[in-house]
């Protein structure tokens, strides 16, 4: 199925390529949990940046291998490029513009990244 999503302000939009029936992962690290980040992980070949690459914003920490991006203007998260998936992209489901027909959200230890992250890289393979 081809989902539409954006942020906010609706400057920054995209459309992904995933099932119809999603199971998403919500993580409970530091910056997912206070941002409400539901996790949508695809091959990059399954997303497609529809309008908005110069509103923009990156926010690397840590390690910074994971390139988290913002619309500069609403400030919302509505995709990025995830540390365990840096093959992958990472949609916030909670930005999609078309709804899925069912959503499971799963619950991800992201406290414990380390002994968890293996349990997502399938996600962003063909």
């Amino acid at each position: 199925m081809l989902y539409h999503g954006s942020c906010h302000c609706g400057r920054v939009a995209f459309e992904v390529e995933a099932p119809e029936d999603l199971a998403v992962q919500d993580c409970n690290c530091s910056i997912c949990a206070k941002s409400g980040f539901l996790h949508l992980i695809v091959p990059k070949s399954r997303f497609r940046l529809l309008r908005g690459a110069d509103d923009l914003t990156e926010y690397a920490f840590n390690t910074k291998v994971a390139r988290h991006t913002f619309c500069n203007i609403c400030g919302i998260k509505p995709f990025y490029t995830p540390r365990s998936n840096p093959d992958g992209i990472d949609v916030n489901a909670r930005c999609l513009d078309t709804q899925p027909h069912s959503l499971s959200i799963e619950p991800f230890d992201g406290q414990n990244w380390e002994q968890n992250a293996a349990s997502l890289e399938h996600l962003s393979k063909a």
